[in-house]
């Protein structure tokens, strides 16, 4: 079994080598009817006659060497525009997207000759290696149950010289994807069959690549989730749920929706986590798609407005977080081998509860001001600096946000830094989402983690399993009621106690909040508030 693993663990990596190689395989030639067909008529005065004279001919082995050249023209003429003051000729498509329109449809790499090839050399190799190193767990790990099974000792798994690099990888692989797309052509042609089966003729985008990844991943890892968890029926059950949810809500759905002329919108994406739900171009592409568009503009603000509240009274935030919610889906696949590694320190839980509800204020901040210019876009389209609210352009507010938050905090950060501290960054730190149903959690809600002192054993395993950095141990030992606002009701808290002392319970809310609570102490002690 063991030399099986070692065998998946090897050509796991050979599809990983083959799918990070694809950028290299490159042969990009650029013709004048190329320039001609892509360019609408505005762009193809301001740039097309430069574009045919610098790139035209010429072959490049990279789509970034030909994106970048592409680029500078483009970003060259746009400021020179503005400088002009013709904001009626100036381009507003990201120049990375302008340049991969481009690249992809002058790319004659191998890779889009022989597409099913170079799919199962990536992801076909991925997969199966994945696998074979997975499922050989279901002998050696032995008797179902969680051990103490030395995660501190592995070098993957304890920020070692295997997690460093996996995070180096992982936080390279988003930043390339939110702002470099155009380094990803061949990897993005990989995908265009599947595309295609959605709508005939119709090349992928990066969106749909990561989409596609995002699912398969889930997909793979959960069966390594079934198994290490197989003794918990809990946990078998939500992993299928999140699984489900994340391919059929957020992939499949947002793909097969636009075939009948409907809007691609994923049905379970909440606001604030949906900070795009207002934005006037949103809205504006969900009224005007019939009755299913004004049915999900409306379902959008109850889902937000009631439901989220509503059913977090009944059941504590676990209902979205751990059971819906793909953020949290791809935390509990993808970075379960490192959840031990979310700081449980009195000084993490100060810098948790400050960050994580900064960024909630910020998202209705960013909210009131795009509803604002939303609204001014739909009632009043004459009226003039419609997107400024307080001298503060509405359009700035919403870039930053999708930068700093969107991108930045839930991409990079948010997966990338897994290895680091632990599978729920985002989801502690940064969600509004989070945030917003750990505040109802936290005060008005059924739901608690209740424990039995009296038979803990102190092993810890509670505590070191929790990814949301909570000292569960300390409560167990005095017999307390877990009522934390970050709490995302995962219950692995529980499938690991060895002597069943921690239950998840929606109870009434008499006595759900212990009468001395764990408080944080002057000397950053966790103290009895007594």
């Amino acid at each position: 079994m063991k030399k099986i693993k070692q065998t998946g663990l090897i050509v796991f990596l050979l599809g990983l080598m083959f799918f990070t190689s694809l950028p290299f395989f490159g042969k990009y030639n650029v013709s004048q009817s190329h320039i001609e067909t892509l360019l609408t008529p505005q762009e193809f005065e301001n740039i097309g006659e430069e574009l045919v004279t610098t790139i035209c001919g010429k072959e490049f082995t990279t789509s970034a060497g030909l994106s970048q050249e592409i680029i500078a023209i483009y970003e060259a003429k746009n400021e020179e525009l503005k400088a002009n003051q013709a904001w009626d000729k100036v381009m507003w498509t990201q120049p990375s997207a302008f340049a991969m329109k481009i690249a992809q449809a002058t790319n004659e790499s191998r890779v889009t000759k022989s597409t099913w090839i170079y799919f199962l050399l990536t992801f076909g190799l991925g997969i199966i290696g994945a696998l074979m190193y997975i499922l050989p767990d279901l002998v050696l790990l032995g008797p179902a149950g969680i051990k103490n099974n030395g995660v501190y000792f592995n070098t993957a798994t304890n920020r070692g010289w295997i997690g460093i690099v996996t995070f180096v990888y992982l936080v390279a692989f988003y930043i390339i994807l939110y702002f470099y797309p155009y380094m990803m052509v061949n990897q993005i042609s990989l995908l265009d069959p599947i595309k295609g089966w959605f709508i005939e003729g119709e090349k992928a985008s990066q969106w749909f690549l990561y989409g596609f990844l995002y699912c398969t991943v889930m997909v793979v890892m959960g069966v390594k989730m079934l198994i290490k968890y197989r003794h918990s029926k809990y946990q078998i059950v939500r992993t299928f749920s999140v699984v489900f949810f994340q391919v059929v809500f957020a992939f499949l759905l947002v793909e097969i929706l636009p075939v009948f002329g409907l809007p691609g919108v994923d049905l379970k994406n909440a606001w604030p986590l949906d900070y795009d739900f207002l934005f006037d171009w949103n809205v504006n592409s969900l009224l005007e798609s019939g009755n299913f568009g004004k049915f999900a503009f409306v379902w959008g603000i109850g889902l937000s407005l009631i439901i989220v509240p509503l059913f977090t009274y009944f059941y504590g935030k676990r209902w979205y977080c751990s059971w819906v919610c793909g953020c949290g889906g791809l935390a509990e696949t993808l970075g379960d081998p490192y959840r031990q590694l979310s700081d449980k320190k009195i000084k993490a839980w100060k810098i948790e509860r400050w960050m994580i509800h900064l960024v909630l204020v910020f998202a209705v901040v960013m909210t009131v001001f795009t509803g604002y210019h939303t609204y001014n876009e739909l009632n009043h389209p004459d009226m003039g600096e419609k997107e400024i609210l307080l001298g503060i352009s509405a359009f700035d507010v919403r870039t930053w946000y999708s930068f700093l938050i969107g991108s930045i905090f839930a991409g990079v950060i948010g997966t990338g830094f897994y290895p680091i501290m632990g599978n729920r960054v985002w989801c502690r730190f940064g969600c509004p989402l989070a945030a917003y149903m750990g505040i109802v959690q936290r005060f008005k809600s059924r739901f608690r983690i209740t424990t039995n002192g009296g038979q803990c054993i102190s092993c810890g395993n509670c505590s070191t399993y929790c990814e949301q950095g909570i000292d569960v141990r300390a409560y167990a030992q005095k017999g307390q009621n877990i009522v934390r606002a970050s709490c995302v009701g995962c219950g692995v808290c529980s499938s690991v106690c060895p002597r069943g002392v921690l239950k998840l319970e929606n109870g009434p809310e008499n006595g759900r909040i212990n009468d001395n609570p764990i408080i944080i102490g002057k000397d950053n002690v966790p103290t009895l508030n007594l």
